[in-house]
């Protein structure tokens, strides 16, 4: 935020690179774009490395080329998904900064060179599979039932045997092959939990210990601005300019944009973590759910983590962030902002009064000195008329003095600079004294709010850091 810099405020980290947001400058995938599925977790062994070897496709086509080969190799009754899916899905990554990029090292599968993000769209390519192979392995399930019902209405009817052994056959091959998908789909479930787990979570816990380090910088320098701002009580602007000048006044332009700038990107910074804790909490009750199946086939499934360490992490954070109170910092920033445009405002009527003075006075001193030109040619014409008789002097006696008219229109204009004047150097008393009023009172108020509401926050992410740490002690159950 342009404002931060102004006041010498550097955050650690920039949270808008790991929240979510609705935008082109911040863009995570959200861990639940998809229509809800629910996952039965269990462990699959880690897949072996072959980068070297797996073209470079997107992703989502690998995940669509997957699903299309295990249909059709099912139908021929054998086939290793679990072997199969580890060995083809791949990360195609590219690092900035990564060392040995370009050396052919095989360092696709170091979880160190893994970011927030591409974890994150990682387990949504591994739910997108997850959710295509639920719904064909619920088609595959009405199917089998409806195999299994004609067999049954055959076997009242007395069809001949035939008849019955290829519908048995049907019925044997949709069982079959509902348990080798079952077993797929347990694979997928596997690589989505070690994703979960081994790599969402750790990224989750740098998280928290990155935003309580920048929330305990941020309460730092807010805490030295609110003790400047409380001395600006006692300074003395005696000497200080007295008019507002179209400097000045874009300066107070410049302030007001930044502030509206920092209300708005105050809001999103709250908005979006809350959004997207919300968003994992959603995903993570619905992941924790087991897959559950009407079919008496035999699938040895690994037993699931009941409370996987992210789970305490997510909902206490989800609850802290809903009692983070907020408000006050937004109504002080806010506020602030509607003082800084009172004061420009104010600016804009003292600057206006200013260009009525300027422009009086130039008609005022264009008026004098064509009275001063006129008055002198009037005189000497005078003066020459005098010398011809005294009847010209009893003609001219009885005529109305020109020159008392005329220095008339030009006091008067006079006046009405002096006024002019008057009014402008009120209105510069008075927009100083506003301003330097409304400065020392709702300053020392922004920066306690934001001072305040700093150290919560960075106390909330303390917190959760000390049940980040207790959690990784605990053995998962």
């Amino acid at each position: 935020m342009a404002l931060l810099a102004e006041f010498n405020i550097y955050p650690s980290i920039n949270i808008e690179d790991l929240v979510t947001c609705e935008g082109p400058e911040f863009n995570p995938p959200p861990p639940l774009q998809i229509k809800p599925c629910v996952t039965r977790l269990v462990r699959t062994p880690k897949p072996t490395s072959t980068s070297k070897i797996i073209p470079k496709i997107p992703i989502a086509e690998k995940v669509d080329m997957i699903h299309s080969d295990d249909i059709i190799a099912t139908k021929e009754g054998h086939i290793d998904h679990s072997a199969r899916v580890m060995r083809v899905i791949t990360w195609n990554r590219s690092f900035k900064g990564m060392p040995y990029a370009n050396d052919g090292r095989d360092d696709f599968d170091n979880d160190e060179w893994e970011t927030h993000a591409t974890v994150l769209d990682k387990m949504l390519a591994w739910e997108k599979k997850l959710y295509d192979e639920v719904k064909a392995g619920e088609l595959m399930k009405i199917e089998y039932q409806r195999k299994v019902s004609l067999l049954n209405k055959q076997k009242k009817r007395g069809a001949n045997p035939e008849t019955i052994e290829k519908i048995k056959a049907a019925v044997s091959h949709l069982h079959t092959r509902y348990i080798v998908d079952m077993q797929s789909m347990d694979s997928t479930v596997s690589e989505i939990q070690h994703l979960r787990d081994d790599q969402l979570y750790p990224r989750l816990v740098d998280l928290v210990d990155g935003m309580g380090k920048m929330w305990e910088a941020m309460f730092f320098h807010h805490d030295s601005q609110l003790k400047v701002v409380i001395d600006l009580r006692v300074i003395d602007i005696s000497n200080a300019p007295k008019e507002t000048s179209e400097h000045h006044y874009g300066r107070t332009v410049q302030l007001y944009e930044v502030a509206k700038e920092w209300q708005s990107q105050f809001q999103k910074i709250v908005s979006h973590q809350k959004e997207y804790i919300q968003a994992l909490n959603s995903w993570l009750k619905l992941n924790l759910i087991p897959i559950e199946s009407s079919l008496k086939e035999k699938v040895s499934s690994p037993p699931r983590v009941h409370h996987p360490p992210i789970q305490a992490l997510l909902y206490a954070w989800n609850d802290m962030l809903e009692k983070l109170p907020d408000d006050l910092a937004k109504s002080a920033i806010s506020s602030f902002s509607a003082v800084i445009n009172t004061i420009i405002l104010m600016q804009q009527e003292e600057l206006k009064l200013k260009d009525k003075c300027e422009e009086t006075q130039r008609e005022y001193a264009r008026k004098l000195r064509a009275f001063e030109d006129w008055h002198h040619k009037y005189s000497q014409r005078r003066a020459a008329a005098s010398a011809e008789g005294e009847i010209e002097n009893t003609e001219m006696a009885n005529t109305k003095d020109p020159v008392t008219e005329r220095k008339f229109l030009v006091d008067s204009l006079k006046t009405k600079l002096d006024d002019d004047v008057e009014a402008y150097q009120k209105a510069c008393k008075q927009v100083r004294e506003k301003t330097l009023g409304s400065l020392k009172t709702h300053l020392p108020e922004l920066f306690r709010a934001m001072s305040d509401f700093s150290m919560t926050s960075s106390d909330m992410y303390k917190k959760l850091k000390a049940i980040s740490e207790v959690r990784n002690l605990e053995p998962t159950s």
